[in-house]
This record gives structure tokens, C-alpha cells and sequence, in this order.
């Protein structure tokens, strides 16, 4: 008799041998050993195998791939669902969002996924939409879940900022204008502060990379929407081309972008594009960390994101897909929202955000504005975002 057997039986006193049965009858009468034995056969029936992991001390494992942006926040939240859900064992990997979507076509990864959490819904549409053009056709479980919003900004050193956008209204020409400009002396500035320096996140990785070239893009052309035609207009591939030589090493996610932002300091990294969500909740680092913070500003138009997550079939089983719906469906409840909105998310759900304690919400952080008198575009669909790396990758 194997340990899992011998442990389960002992649980419920069935007898696992005949000695037992026989040590069984000085006590009781071995009628009664059998009918108990097949009272709890019946109950062990109808309870189903669905409680076998918990009795025998097996858990479910699923892996959870979400954007570098998320890694705070679902590190908090992991610890909370496996305390409510002893039998699920999370475990979290991060990737930049493009990365999360590339891995998993190609395969690249030496971990089995579950769960896909890129920072927005339109990664998601891509991987399916080049799965099915490999020939496969059920990718995912169910509709993939919306579970939190965010939409891009811009942040600088305040000191930095008001020199480069009075007023505090952000400008796509006047970032152009600077990077084209290269010195802080010639744009108004100190001579101290030397070279302008602009960060954004690679492109063929990121997507806060991709969405902020999409913005520029339509900003340079005057347009609300782009094609794959706009994207290979010279002025656009020049743009590329100049943002691409005044960036060395663009970071591969947007977190990571923000570490290096902080930590660079305001003499190695004046202006980045990133996440509201990993800009607010970064801030409060930042005040400890440095005799300035930065500012946050809303380009205008900008792009809202909506984090999604998706569980993906393949290689995956329906028990470890039953798991995975319960932690989707975690998530989205409202005491998790909640979480999310301390980090700097806005919630899929209605929150009144400024009456939430304990966000960033609440803590004055220079420019953030709970409703921005902006322009909030949908992201850019798969073929343009495609085109977007291509035409970076030929930049020199």
C-alpha cells in the first residue's frame, strides 16, 4: 500500500489491511466494520474527487506571466489568495508585456504557463491572432478578463519640467525640439545640467515603448489614427531614427525604465514616458530618495491600457484551469481593487478614488489628476504595433 493510500484511509479509520480488520473486531463487531467502511465509501462517493488534493496535501500549481508593472502589486496579492486558497500555489514570473506574447509563440520560456497578464488587452488579441495564423484554433480557456486600467504619462524633474513644458502642458514637439537640441543651456536651462536625456522602453519588448511612439507618431502628422502606411512616411521613420540614436540601451520594461530613471538621478535622465500606475506608485521612493520629485504630466491625447489577463490552453489542464478562473475572479472583487488603487491603478470597478486611503491618490504627487482634461485613445491594433518595431528595429 502506497503513503497517499495509507494516509487517506487513516483519516477516515477505514482499516487498510486484514490485520487491522482483525485488531478491529476485539473492539468492535466486524459487521459494524463493514458497514461503517461502506458508509463512508458512500460519503467519499459523493464529495467527488474534488476534495482529494486537500485531503491528501496536494496542491495545484498555475504560473501567473504578468508585465514588470505589475510585479508589486501581485506580489501583495499573492500572498493574500494562497492564504484564502491553501490548495493553489502561485507562481509568478514578469516579463516586458511584448516579451509575455513572444515567449509564448516562440516558446522561449523554460517554465509551463497558465495565466497571461500583459499590461493591455491588445497583446492579448495579438497572441491569438498569430496563433490562429500558425493553425491553431482554441487558445484560451474563456474571454480573457479585464482586471485593471492605467494609461501612459510622461514624468520629469519638476525643476526640469517647468523649463521644458511651462504650464505644465506636455508637448511631443517641444520633447522633439530637445532631443534635436541635445544641451539644457540652449533650452533655457543650466548650463550645469548638461545633456538632455529622454527614456522610453524598447519597443520590440515594451509596450509603454510602443504606445509612446504611437502618440509621437500621430502628434507629428496631426492625425487621431495611424496605419501602416503613416508608420512608413519619412518624417515618422526620421522621428524613429533620431529617438533611437538619443536613447542608449532603451530598458526592456517599463518598470525597470523607472528604476534607472530614479536611480540615474536628474543628471543622467531628464524626461521618460511610463505607466501612471508605476509612476504613482514609485513617487513616494522617490521623495525619500531625492532632494526633487518629479512631475507628472498627460499628454493629450494619451492612451488608456487596459491589464488583462488570459488563461491559455496549452499544456494546461481543466483543474489547473479551475484554479486559474479563481484567481481571475480574485483580482476583480472589489477588497482587490481596492489593492490595485493603492498602487496606482484605476479599478475596473466603480471606486471613488480620492476617498480610498493609503493611495497615492491622496498624497499630492506633482500633476497627477484623478480626471485629466485629456483626449483618452484606444491603443493602436496589432498590425500597426507590428509595423511600430519593424521601422525601429531598420532605425541607425
Amino acid at each position: 500500500m502506497d503513503r497517499l493510500t495509507h494516509k487517506f484511509l487513516s483519516i477516515f479509520k477505514i482499516p487498510s489491511s486484514s490485520g487491522e480488520i482483525v485488531a478491529n473486531n476485539h473492539q468492535n463487531n466486524n459487521k459494524n466494520s463493514v458497514n461503517k467502511v461502506i458508509s463512508i465509501g458512500i460519503i467519499i462517493a459523493s464529495l467527488g474527487i474534488t476534495y482529494l488534493p486537500l485531503i491528501l496535501g496536494v496542491k495545484t500549481t498555475i504560473t501567473i506571466v504578468g508585465g514588470t508593472e505589475l510585479k508589486d502589486v501581485l506580489e501583495t496579492l499573492e500572498k493574500k489568495f494562497e492564504q484564502e486558497n491553501p490548495q493553489i500555489n502561485l507562481n509568478l514570473k514578469f516579463e516586458g508585456s511584448q516579451d509575455i506574447v513572444t515567449n509564448f509563440i516562440e516558446e522561449k520560456n523554460d517554465f509551463q504557463s497558465t495565466i497571461l497578464i500583459p499590461a493591455n488587452n491588445e497583446l492579448i488579441n495579438e497572441l491569438e491572432t498569430k496563433l490562429k495564423a500558425q493553425g491553431e484554433t482554441d487558445i484560451f480557456y474563456d474571454t480573457p478578463t479585464a482586471i485593471a486600467k492605467t494609461i501612459l504619462v510622461a514624468i520629469a524633474w519638476e525643476e526640469r519640467g517647468n523649463i521644458l513644458f511651462p504650464n505644465h502642458k506636455f508637448s511631443w514637439q517641444k520633447l522633439k525640439t530637445a532631443l534635436q537640441t541635445k544641451n539644457w543651456d540652449k533650452l533655457g536651462g543650466k548650463k550645469e545640467w548638461g545633456s538632455f536625456d529622454f527614456i522610453t522602453t524598447d519597443p520590440t519588448r515594451s509596450n509603454s515603448g510602443q504606445l509612446t511612439l504611437s502618440l509621437w507618431a500621430k502628434s507629428l502628422l496631426n492625425q487621431n489614427n495611424l496605419t501602416i502606411n503613416d508608420i512608413n512616411k519619412p518624417e515618422i521613420e526620421q522621428l524613429f531614427q533620431l529617438i533611437k540614436n538619443s536613447i542608449y540601451q532603451p530598458p526592456r520594461s517599463t518598470d525597470i525604465l523607472l528604476q534607472e530613471f530614479i536611480a540615474r538621478g536628474k543628471n543622467d535622465a531628464d524626461v521618460a514616458t511610463v505607466y501612471e500606475s508605476i509612476a504613482l506608485s514609485r513617487w513616494l521612493q522617490v521623495r525619500d530618495s531625492q532632494t526633487q520629485t518629479y512631475q507628472i504630466y498627460y499628454p493629450n491625447p494619451t492612451i488608456e491600457t487596459t491589464v488583462t489577463g488570459a488563461i491559455v490552453k496549452k499544456n494546461v489542464s481543466k483543474s489547473e484551469a479551475k484554479s486559474a478562473r479563481k484567481f481571475l475572479d480574485f483580482l476583480t472583487a472589489n477588497e482587490q481593487q481596492t489593492i490595485f488603487a493603492e498602487y496606482g491603478f484605476r479599478p475596473i470597478i466603480n471606486l471613488e478614488l480620492k476617498s480610498l486611503a493609503n493611495t497615492p491618490w491622496n498624497q499630492n504627487i506633482p500633476g497627477v489628476e484623478i480626471n485629466p482634461s485629456i483626449t483618452i485613445n484606444s491603443s493602436p491594433n496589432s498590425d500597426v504595433i507590428n509595423e511600430i518595431q519593424k521601422v525601429w528595429y531598420r532605425a541607425n
